[in-house]
C-alpha cells in the first residue's frame, strides 16, 4: 500500500461517505482508494462545481465530505466554492495534490492559498505519517468544523507503507484501531485544532464573556426582567429547536433565524422568519421593538440585523457562541456566553424554573411579547407571501414574487431548496417555504453567483428523501451550466428554476438609477430551456401563470429527467432587499 493508498482508505474509516471532484493524475490514486474502501465517488464537470456540491453535503448531512481536485489547476479552479465552505466553517476536507519540483509547472504555494481563502492548511509529509496525518485533518474537520486542505505532495504519495503503517491502516479499517482516539487527545492540545477564525478588527476590544454558570445567571435575569424578548437562532442553534422553544415560552419570546438557519421553527405560532434583509415588514418591526435580542449561534452580521437597524438603541444583546471570538466579532454585545446552545437554553431554563417566577405552562401565549393579538398578526402577516403588492407581470414576463407563489403551491412540501446569488435570490428564498432548517441550502458567505445548482445537486444527495429545488439567476444558471450534465447523469429528480432578467440584475439597479451605462451587465435573450433540453433535462418556458402547467404536469410523474424552469421574470425593479442594502452602504 503506497500513502495514496492509505489516505483513502484511512478517511473511509473514520466514516466518510461521499466525495466529489474531477480527477486528474495526481488525484487518480486517492480517489480510487475512496472509492474501493466504499466511498461514493461523484464526478463534476468543473472543480468549482466539486467544492460547492461538497460543502453543500456536508451541510445537509451533518458528516464530513471531502473534494479531491488535480495538483495546481485542479485547486485554483475550486477556491471560491472552499473558500464558501470556509467562511461557512463546513466540516470539509480537500485533497489537493501538491507539485513539489522547482521547474513544475504545477507548482504554486498551496498552503499560501489554504491561508488567504481561511481554510486550514495541512499536509501528509511522509509514509511513516500518513495515518496520524490524515487522522488530524479529519478530526480538525469534524470537531473544530473546519474547512481542511490536506496537500498530498506528488513525491510522498507514491511511498510505500512501511509494514507497521499498514498494519495500523488495517487496523483502523477493522475499527480496532488505537489511533482515532490518540490523535484525539493530541488534538485538544494542538493550538488550530479547536480555534476559528477571526472577523473581529485587529486591536478591536473583544467582548468579555462571563463564566459559564455567572453567564448563565446573567442570562437568566436579563430574560426574567423582558417584555420583549426575541431569539435570533443561527448556524450553530442547529438541532436546538426543541430547547430554544422551550425557554422561549417560559420567557414569551418570539423566534426568528438567520437565513442560514431559515425553518427551524416552522410550524410555530411565533416563528417570524429571517431576520434581516429577507425580513417582512411584520418581522422587522417587531426585532427592532425588542428589549432583549439572544442571538443562539448568530453571529449577528450587517445581513442578519440590517446593518444595525433592526437593533434599537436600548436593546440589550447576547451572544451565545461556542466560538468565543463570534461574540462581539460584528457588533457589541451586552452579555456574551461561551458554550453550547442547547445545553445553554437547558441550563437558562432550568434555573428559571428554579426560581419559582416562570412556572412550566402550556398556555405561552400571554407572557412576554407574546399575546393572542399578537399571534394572530403573525399568522396573518409574518410571510411575505401574504404581503399586498403590485403584480408587474406582462408584455410576456412573469413577476418573480407571483412566480414564486405558484411554484410555493405546486411543489410538493418536502422539499429542499437551495439558492444561488444575486438580485433575484429573496423571491425564492423568502417565498418558497421549507419544512425545517435541513431543507434550505444558502451558500452566500462569500456572496458568488454561480454556486446554487452545483449546492443544490450536492444537497439533494445528501437527503434524496426530499425534492430539491435550485433557484438561480441567468448569470448564475450559465456560469455553472456544465453541471447540468452532472445532474442527468446522477438522475436526480430535480425542480432547477432560473430567474431570467437577461442581465446581472443587482449591477443594474445598483448602477442604473444613477444614470451610468449597463451595456457591460446586459444581454441578449438566451434560450436557457433549449440549452437544457440539449443536456437531457425536461424544460418549459414560463412567461405567465398560465406556463406552470409544465410543471404541475412534470410533478405528476414519472419525474425520470430533471425539470428547467426557464422563467422569463420582470426586471423594472430592485428587489427589496437589495434596496435596502444599497442603502445601507
Amino acid at each position: 500500500m503506497n500513502v495514496a493508498e492509505a489516505v483513502g482508505a484511512v478517511l473511509a474509516s473514520l466514516g466518510v461517505r461521499a466525495a466529489f471532484g474531477v480527477v486528474g493524475s495526481g488525484n487518480f490514486h486517492v480517489t480510487n482508494s475512496l472509492v474501493e474502501h466504499g466511498v461514493r465517488y461523484v464526478a463534476a464537470r468543473h472543480e468549482g462545481g466539486a467544492a460547492t456540491m461538497a460543502d453543500a453535503y456536508a451541510r445537509m448531512s451533518g458528516t464530513v465530505a471531502v473534494l479531491s481536485v488535480h495538483q495546481g489547476p485542479g485547486l485554483t479552479n475550486a477556491l471560491t466554492g472552499i473558500t464558501e465552505a470556509a467562511k461557512s466553517r463546513t466540516p470539509l476536507i480537500v485533497l489537493a495534490p501538491e507539485a513539489t519540483a522547482p521547474r513544475s509547472n504545477f507548482r504554486i504555494d498551496q498552503a499560501a492559498l489554504a491561508s488567504a481563502v481561511g481554510a486550514h492548511g495541512a499536509r501528509v509529509s511522509s509514509a511513516e505519517t500518513v495515518v496520524d496525518d490524515t487522522v488530524m485533518a479529519f478530526l480538525a474537520a469534524l470537531l473544530g468544523r473546519r474547512t481542511v486542505l490536506l496537500n498530498l505532495p506528488l513525491d510522498v504519495q507514491a511511498e510505500v507503507l512501511p509494514d507497521e503503517v499498514a498494519h495500523a491502516v488495517q487496523e483502523l479499517r477493522a475499527g480496532r484501531g488505537r489511533g482515532h482516539q490518540e490523535a484525539a487527545s493530541r488534538l485538544a492540545a494542538t493550538p488550530w485544532g479547536l480555534t476559528f477564525p477571526s472577523d473581529q478588527d485587529p486591536g478591536e476590544e473583544p467582548a468579555a464573556p462571563a463564566s459559564p454558570s455567572e453567564a448563565v445567571g446573567r442570562l437568566g435575569e436579563l430574560l426574567a426582567a423582558a417584555e420583549r424578548p426575541v431569539f435570533v437562532a443561527g448556524r450553530g442553534a442547529r438541532g436546538a429547536r426543541h430547547e430554544l422553544e422551550d425557554l422561549a415560552g417560559r420567557v414569551g419570546a418570539l423566534l426568528a433565524t438567520s437565513a442560514v438557519m431559515r425553518g427551524l421553527f416552522r410550524g410555530s405560532h411565533w416563528d417570524l422568519d429571517v431576520s434581516g434583509g429577507f425580513s417582512s415588514p411584520l418581522t422587522a418591526e417587531l426585532i427592532r421593538e425588542a428589549d432583549v435580542i439572544v442571538a443562539w449561534g448568530c453571529s449577528l452580521t450587517m445581513w442578519t440585523t440590517r446593518h444595525g437597524r433592526l437593533i434599537g438603541p436600548d436593546t440589550k444583546v447576547v451572544q451565545v457562541d461556542l466560538d468565543p471570538d463570534a461574540i462581539g466579532a460584528n457588533r457589541p454585545a451586552d452579555l456574551g456566553v461561551v458554550g453550547d446552545v442547547r445545553e445553554t437554553a437547558r441550563a437558562v431554563h432550568a434555573a428559571l424554573g428554579a426560581s419559582g417566577d416562570f412556572p412550566d405552562s402550556d398556555d405561552a401565549v400571554s407572557r412576554g411579547y407574546r399575546s393572542p393579538e399578537l399571534a394572530e398578526r403573525i399568522a396573518r402577516e409574518a410571510r411575505w407571501r401574504d404581503v399586498p403588492y403590485d403584480d408587474r407581470s406582462g408584455n410576456g414576463r412573469i413577476d418573480p414574487r407571483t412566480l414564486s407563489i405558484e411554484l410555493d403551491d405546486l411543489l410538493p412540501e418536502e422539499r429542499l431548496v437551495a439558492v444561488d446569488s444575486g438580485n433575484y435570490m429573496g423571491y425564492p428564498a423568502m417565498f418558497l417555504s421549507v419544512p425545517d432548517e435541513g431543507s434550505f441550502c444558502f451558500t452566500q458567505a462569500f456572496q458568488s453567483i454561480g454556486l446554487g445548482l452545483a449546492s443544490a445537486i450536492g444537497a439533494g444527495l445528501a437527503r434524496p428523501d426530499r425534492l430539491p429545488v435550485a433557484a438561480l439567476g441567468d448569470g448564475g444558471a450559465l456560469m455553472s451550466v456544465a453541471e447540468l450534465e452532472t445532474l442527468v447523469r446522477l438522475g436526480i429528480p430535480m425542480v432547477v428554476v432560473v430567474y431570467d432578467d437577461e442581465a446581472y440584475g443587482a449591477e443594474v439597479h445598483h448602477f442604473g438609477p444613477d444614470g451610468f451605462p449597463l451595456e457591460t451587465v446586459t444581454f441578449a435573450p438566451v434560450d436557457i430551456a433549449e440549452i437544457a433540453r440539449g443536456f437531457g433535462c425536461e424544460a418549459v418556458t414560463v412567461r405567465q401563470t398560465g406556463d406552470l402547467v409544465g410543471v404541475a404536469e412534470w410533478l405528476k410523474g414519472p419525474r425520470d429527467r430533471p425539470l428547467v424552469v426557464h422563467a422569463k421574470v420582470t426586471a423594472d425593479h430592485a428587489s427589496w432587499w437589495l434596496e435596502e442594502a444599497f442603502r445601507g452602504h
